[in-house]
């Protein structure tokens, strides 16, 4: 699902399951944006970002993972990458293509994303706390 909303976005878009089927095109070919899931068998994506850091590669990196975890997320910040979660990637993926992106991820995952909280005015907020 994610290789077909990024095929209408970008000119060239491989798609591949592991490590080792992503280490020989990322070395071969210089690509612009490096999406890949934490998990890749007995790797991680972090090893691919590690990769695309050492080969000095122009290329920039988001790693997406199912849950949350703030030690996972400043590690992939420290290795200069993108953190998302899993169930946002699809919809996030296009603006990482065209965005023009700072040299770090500057977003404190630990933080809650405003843009989610109930909007109107105080008594809106209050309705949202009685439910929680």
């Amino acid at each position: 699902m994610l290789a077909v909303r990024l095929a209408r976005a970008a000119t060239v878009v491989d798609a591949v399951s592991g490590f080792d089927e992503a280490r020989g095109p990322l070395l071969a070919t210089p690509y612009h944006l490096l999406l890949t899931d934490l998990r890749l068998g007995e790797y991680n994506g972090l090893h691919l970002v590690h990769l695309a850091a050492v080969m000095d590669l122009p290329t920039r990196a988001v790693v997406f993972a199912a849950g949350f975890d703030p030690y996972l997320a400043s590690e992939v910040r420290a290795a200069g990458a993108f953190y998302e979660h899993a169930h946002r990637i699809v919809a996030a993926a296009p603006g990482y293509l065209h965005a023009m992106l700072p040299t770090r991820d500057r977003r404190d995952p630990a933080r809650v994303d405003r843009r989610t909280s109930p909007r109107g005015g105080r008594r809106s907020a209050d309705f949202a706390m009685l439910s929680v």
